[in-house]
């Protein structure tokens, strides 16, 4: 769910927009679409960009702060406006500022939490009352991972190309330690670059373990038993996220894995003294592009 703030009933809005961790990714097969189908659990951490809404205009005005990021139709957002007012018939006339906390194109789901905020808060701002199911089918049409962001799941199991949702149990206890190398890494070319082979997937032969019941406990076990698919790939072009993920073991981290296409690794941490010790070993190399975060539970 994303967390919200009503300014004024009709004029204004704030949302903070969560990021995401795949706690393992398993990639099954290509769909004739160009869509892999997966199996991943991902859980929502409390890293937010922050949406600021208002009504103003008859046009979509987009300004970001924070990243040199387009403000225009490229934009993840202005598209979610535009696939609003399109489903809605309402006549276009927001202002929408978005501060950029999450890094880019770093496999932390910033682009799809920041759609799904913009399809709830015009839902909102503007009376609408769409539904959870067509804001769905609406964020689907986005984003493969933008309905996880509409759900309000802390966290969830997802098939078929990740709409298909099923909550899933949290990691209550842990501290999160993300370190993003610093550079961007595009989920397409990382895609393309996945062989659908049993050699490229160390994990496949776990494949046909039924896992419909295995998501009420998630366990820093079942992320290193199930990694992550991709890694294989984005490692080969850049193998420091390889020393990463040595490094957070060897500060004592339970798991460390990859999120989603990369480049960011994550370490869960099972107690906030070896976290902190962890962030700050990697925060003099990686400055900003460290974080210390929980599971967002909203």
């Amino acid at each position: 769910m994303i967390e919200a703030v009503l300014t004024t009933e009709t004029s204004s809005l704030s949302l903070k927009a969560p990021a995401k961790i795949n706690l393992f990714l398993k990639v099954l097969n290509r769909r004739p679409d160009g869509y892999h189908e997966i199996e991943s659990v991902m859980l929502k951490i409390a890293l937010f960009d922050i949406l600021r809404f208002s009504r103003h205009g008859k046009t979509i005005s987009l300004s970001c702060q924070g990243s040199k990021v387009s403000e225009g139709p490229e934009n993840l957002v202005y598209r979610a406006a535009e696939a609003f007012f399109s489903a809605t018939g309402k006549t276009p006339g927001v202002r929408i500022i978005l501060e950029k906390n999450i890094p880019v194109a770093a496999g932390l789901g910033g682009g799809s939490s920041d759609a799904a905020a913009v399809l709830l808060g015009l839902d909102r701002l503007f009376g609408v009352n769409l539904g959870r199911d067509r804001l769905l089918e609406i964020g689907l049409r986005l984003g493969a991972d933008v309905p996880f962001f509409v759900h309000d799941y802390s966290s969830a199991a997802a098939t078929n190309i990740g709409e298909n949702l099923e909550e899933a149990g949290l990691l209550h206890d842990y501290w999160i330690v993300l370190v993003n190398p610093g550079f961007a890494l595009s989920t397409k070319w990382v895609y393309e670059n996945f062989p659908l082979t049993s050699c490229a997937n160390p994990y496949i032969l776990a494949r046909g373990r039924n896992r419909s019941n295995d998501y009420h406990v998630v366990s820093p076990g079942l992320v290193e038993e199930f990694g992550n698919d991709l890694e294989a790939v984005s490692i080969s072009r850049y193998p420091e996220i390889g020393d990463i993920k040595k490094e957070l073991k060897k500060a004592g981290a339970s798991a460390a894995l990859m999120s989603g296409s990369g480049p960011t690794v994550f370490g869960l941490f099972p107690g906030k003294e070896e976290a902190q010790y962890s962030y700050e070993l990697f925060a003099r190399k990686y400055g900003k592009n460290v974080f210390l975060v929980r599971p967002y539970i909203p």
